[in-house]
């Protein structure tokens, strides 16, 4: 059974940092890029960050460049998303993603989603 748990969402200060983490299990993790997600209210979801499955390449979109940083650890099944410079437009819930895409076609899994919430 896929499995994708994440956890470290909260209430923080704008300013403040936060470290998202998420456990997977159920499917062979280091064969998956991993992706983080995030969908504030009333938007569409948006990809925030990706890593490949080796963890040696990594994007960002423009918004959060420079200020938050996906990480993986392939030993421990878990992938990160540490979040610094949180400003209340970061204001979302943020979903892990697992995908691999190969001559069969294309796995999907999704978490359950964090509430990161930046506010004073």
């Amino acid at each position: 059974q896929v499995q994708l748990v994440e956890s470290g969402g909260g209430l923080v200060q704008p300013g403040g940092s936060l470290r998202l983490s998420c456990a997977a299990s159920g499917f062979t993790f280091d064969t998956y890029r991993m992706n983080w997600y995030r969908q504030a209210p009333g938007k569409e979801r948006e990809l925030v960050a990706g890593i490949n499955s080796s963890g040696s390449s990594t994007d960002y979109v423009d918004s959060v460049l420079g200020r938050f940083t996906i990480s993986r650890d392939n030993a421990r099944n878990t992938v990160y998303l540490q979040m610094n410079s949180l400003g209340p437009e970061d204001t979302a819930v943020y979903f892990c993603n697992a995908r691999r895409s190969d001559w069969s076609g294309t796995s999907d899994y999704w978490g359950q989603g964090t509430q990161v919430t930046v506010s004073t």
